[in-house]
């Protein structure tokens, strides 16, 4: 199938063997109870398999609805998924999975969330900075009004928490972001956090929301080029309905964003999705990073 035929949200790509293995939030199940993730498998960017299913909700798992956010990354010989759930009665959170091939299947792995159970969490990343593996999560901007992005160190086998979260920076922190709430009770969204080294600079991806332009890539840089440092806002890398996305380099060694388009709730209501989602998968040729 096409790239434009593949109905994902928040999509993720990881290349291994001569191939890319892309995963992504169901587009049919998003807002809803779910059953699973799937991986399409290609070598081209245009051309993929019909999806696989990797990840089969057990009969017995904790969660039921919006699966959302999957991101697989190879640590120490095995596949480990980072992927957000939600159930009725408990916050949302990101668990992680493990597999021993990127097509799965993957199975549970850590017990249950490892963001804080009290908080509305979603979207964790993983990072490793001189050895040390991170979790870096947004804390939903439905809970604490400014959303957040949060650092967390892991156990060296990702099963859990080593520390608490420190937060690297809130929504507000980009001056243009916008309100979806009042000046008593504010709402600014934070989601989608990915890092990516550039030579000596660490930036970090994230998304929200503007009044001029809606959805959009943002991207922030540390000052000292560690997960630990302080980070600071640059220009949008992307401003046209897209986000939730991640950097990485091709086959052939060219720098590509992958996001999300569009963004599939109309920015006019913010509220309720719009049936039947219709987001696909975009890849961008980046030339040039945002500078200082």
């Amino acid at each position: 199938m096409l790239t434009n035929e593949i109905n994902i949200r928040d999509p993720f790509l990881l290349v291994h063997n001569g191939k890319y293995y892309l995963y992504g939030t169901r587009g049919s199940e998003c807002w809803d109870t779910c059953t699973g993730l799937d991986v399409y498998i290609g070598t081209d960017l245009q051309n993929w398999s019909e999806p696989i299913v990797c990840f089969q909700k057990p009969a017995d798992f904790w969660a039921d609805k919006n699966y959302w956010a999957p991101e697989v990354y190879q640590y120490k010989g095995s596949f480990y998924m980072f992927v957000s759930f939600k159930k009725d009665g408990l916050c949302r959170g990101t668990a992680v999975l493990k597999a021993d091939a990127p097509e799965g299947p993957f199975l549970p792995w850590s017990d249950g969330c490892v963001t804080p159970r009290d908080w509305e969490c979603l979207d964790g990343t993983l990072y490793v900075d001189d050895g040390t593996p991170y979790m870096i999560f947004c804390h939903e901007w439905l809970q604490c009004g400014d959303g957040e992005i949060h650092r967390m160190k892991l156990t060296d086998d990702l099963k859990a928490a080593a520390g608490k979260p420190e937060i690297l920076f809130s929504a507000t922190a980009f001056d243009n972001v916008y309100n979806f709430g009042t000046a008593q009770k504010p709402g600014y969204c934070t989601d989608g956090p990915f890092l990516y080294r550039d030579g000596d600079r660490l930036l970090c991806l994230w998304s929200s929301f503007t009044a001029e332009d809606g959805y959009c890539q943002l991207v922030a840089v540390s000052d000292n080029g560690h997960i630990t440092g302080n980070f600071r806002q640059l220009s949008p890398i992307f401003k046209d309905d897209g986000g939730h996305g991640m950097l990485f380099t091709s086959l052939e060694g060219r720098l590509f964003l992958l996001l999300h388009r569009p963004n599939g709730t109309p920015f006019v209501s913010h509220k309720q999705p719009v049936f039947p989602p219709y987001e696909h998968p975009v890849f961008i040729p980046i030339e040039q990073l945002p500078k200082e």
